[in-house]
């Protein structure tokens, strides 16, 4: 499997992110949006929107491991915030950048969208992703 990030110099760049991302391989693996629960689906970080994301990161990281996949073969990404504004955004960028035993999660063609609610009251982050890999 390969996956090329393209920046063009005609859009802007920024740390964690690619603006495209082609990708080669013969299984493409789509994940379910991911929240900060835990196996007995009990909500991990009530209130705190780093903990939630490291907890989803970290969900996401296992449905990734469960299908044959890394977090580095995610090719694109959907990160759903409730309620997002800066501060909510800096605390989201916090928990992604060390939800791997404290490693960011690798960049991908992502997008981030504020939300109203999630399906869960209490939830705050939800994150779906594609990812694709040889086998």
């Amino acid at each position: 499997m390969s996956n090329q990030a393209i920046n063009p110099d005609s859009l802007f760049k920024m740390a964690g992110f690619h603006q495209v991302v082609t990708s080669t391989g013969n299984k493409t693996i789509h994940i379910a949006g991911q929240g900060a629960f835990d196996e007995q689906m009990n909500l991990v970080g009530a209130g705190d929107y780093r903990a939630q994301a490291v907890k989803a990161f970290q969900n996401l990281a296992l449905a990734l491991d469960a299908a044959g996949a890394t977090p580095a073969d995610v090719v694109s990404s959907h990160m759903f915030v409730k309620g997002l504004c800066p501060e909510v955004i800096g605390q989201f960028i916090e928990g992604m950048s060390e939800a791997l035993d404290g490693q960011p999660f690798p960049a991908n063609a992502s997008s981030l969208i504020g939300v109203e609610a999630l399906a869960d009251p209490g939830m705050l982050v939800e994150i779906s992703a594609v990812a694709v890999i040889d086998c």
